[in-house]
């Protein structure tokens, strides 16, 4: 962090350490800006600010990392048995139709396809 913040300064610093923090949580349906301002000891808006000079918000970067944790769960051999749904919920979705939505229009296929796809794919080799 100390390299970072000599390098882009104390907000890109601050910024770095707030991601870090929110994907180590991703997990928690309760996750929300307010959690991590709290938490690195800044206002909410600080931290909305800090997103924007990055070229997206707080919320665009959280169902992103969400979104690409699921992906990585579905295409795992490891979680083949395991529900979608429970999948969902383990990476801080409470709202199954909102996941499914978001997946698909993140990826252009429901979290059903990929998995079969990964389960496909597994088969060939």
């Amino acid at each position: 962090a100390a390299e970072l913040a000599s390098r882009r300064g104390l907000p890109a610093a601050r910024l770095d350490a707030i991601k870090k923090h929110a994907l180590g949580r991703l997990g928690d349906p309760s996750l929300s800006v307010q959690n991590v301002a709290r938490s690195q000891g800044v206002t909410p808006r600080y931290v909305q600010l800090l997103f924007e000079r990055d070229g997206r918000t707080f919320s665009a970067f959280l169902l992103q990392s969400r979104l690409a944790l699921a992906h990585r769960r579905l295409s795992d051999p490891a979680t083949a048995l395991q529900p979608i749904s429970a999948i969902a919920i383990e990476c801080g979705f409470g709202d199954l139709s909102y996941f499914n939505q978001s997946f698909r229009k993140a990826y252009g296929e429901t979290p059903s396809e990929v998995r079969n796809s990964a389960r496909h794919d597994k088969l060939k080799c």
